[in-house]
């Protein structure tokens, strides 16, 4: 089975309290991946209460962002109407969650034959994932596509990249 996992393409990120024009531009892209993907599609969204600010990351990236229930958390329209499953909640960087049922699957009998990830951000959320599905997988194929993600800046974006494919992850 093929996995697309379509990473945190939630308000937030694109148009909202972190959102960026090159989040943006790749929402068509992503909507044309997830229409066109040959597998199952499964999404995660970043999920944060309202102490967010008194968390760790809030107190290091002290902007209330994607806080469950708001618009801001809500999987954008174009790309929740796509959607076949609910998407994952998670709340960090990766989700520990996936990578357990994704691992289970495997050891089930449904083979796993390759996770490509799309979504926000490069370098933070995609890349971390990236690397936990590495971890539960390591004989599984990873790929991300570049041209369906976006960073909190086009510099680290391709610095996030760059490490991927240092650790053995496809960049298509």
């Amino acid at each position: 089975m093929k996995i697309l996992v379509v990473v945190d393409m939630q308000n937030d990120f694109i148009d909202g309290a972190l959102g960026t024009p090159e989040a943006v531009e790749i929402v068509p892209r992503v909507a044309r991946k997830i229409r066109d993907f040959d597998g199952r599609v499964i999404a995660t969204r970043d999920t944060h209460e309202e102490n967010y600010l008194d968390t760790q990351e809030g107190r290091k990236l002290p902007v209330s962002h994607c806080i469950k229930g708001t618009k801001g958390w809500e999987i954008c329209p174009e790309i929740r109407e796509l959607l076949t499953e609910e998407p994952i909640d998670k709340p960090t960087f990766g989700s520990v969650e996936l990578g357990q049922r994704l691992k289970a699957d495997q050891e089930s009998g449904d083979p796993v034959e390759s996770i490509t990830l799309v979504g926000l951000c490069t370098d933070i959320c995609v890349i971390s994932n990236a690397l936990l599905f590495k971890a539960y997988l390591p004989e599984v194929p990873v790929i991300v596509d570049q041209a369906c993600c976006a960073g909190v800046t086009p510099e680290s974006h391709a610095q996030a990249l760059g490490a991927m494919k240092m650790c053995q992850i496809e960049v298509q």
